[in-house]
């Protein structure tokens, strides 16, 4: 898997949480299948926010796909795409 790193766009969402269309780079993602599910607590030392993370299959890609919680009420929800294996 390749480091992407960016913000990503999810306008869809399974009842448990996933991702279920991702929008990025001009090409959406459909997903075909959940590899796995995980919470990391994030940089603490640097402040940085807690994620809920997705490994998700679309098609023949394979992406990480993270939702950073905010780390303060001002701040709102933002997705990224951290891997992507096409």
């Amino acid at each position: 898997m390749r480091a992407i790193h960016q913000t990503c766009e999810v306008t869809a969402r399974a009842q448990d949480g996933a991702p279920k269309v991702i929008y990025w780079a001009g090409r959406t993602y459909h997903l075909t299948h959940i590899l796995d599910q995980y919470r990391a607590g994030g940089r603490w030392w640097l402040d940085g926010p807690r994620r809920h993370c997705w490994v998700i299959q679309c098609g023949t890609a394979v992406l990480d796909v993270d939702l950073l919680e905010p780390r303060t009420k001002t701040h709102l929800q933002q997705w990224v795409l951290a891997r992507l294996q096409d």
